[in-house]
């Protein structure tokens, strides 16, 4: 696992009535998928998922999935959570 985050509306995840998780992970082959899901407890309203794989990339930099985490996060419901999966990519020297 490269990056993720999690949130939830309710003190405890498990008493939690909506949960919100994205996960970026990478294959060592060097294939990364990024990965979304939101669910509901609430009548009428509908659980998401979204994902993408990514080719594996020469790229040892991991600037490439900013946007692809952001797509996601959209498609998926997590957009809160964007922001805080892209921060727990690993750091790179400058």
């Amino acid at each position: 696992m490269i990056a993720s985050a999690r949130d939830w509306d309710n003190q405890y995840e498990s008493q939690a009535n909506r949960t919100w998780r994205l996960t970026v992970r990478e294959h060592e082959d060097g294939r990364v998928i990024v990965y979304g899901v939101y669910t509901t407890q609430f009548q009428g309203e509908r659980a998401a998922r979204a994902g993408e794989l990514i080719p594996a990339n020469s790229d040892t930099d991991y600037d490439y999935l900013a946007p692809v985490i952001r797509r996601v996060a959209e498609a998926s419901g997590c957009e809160q959570i964007a922001a805080a999966c892209i921060a727990d990519l690993p750091a790179q020297e400058i």
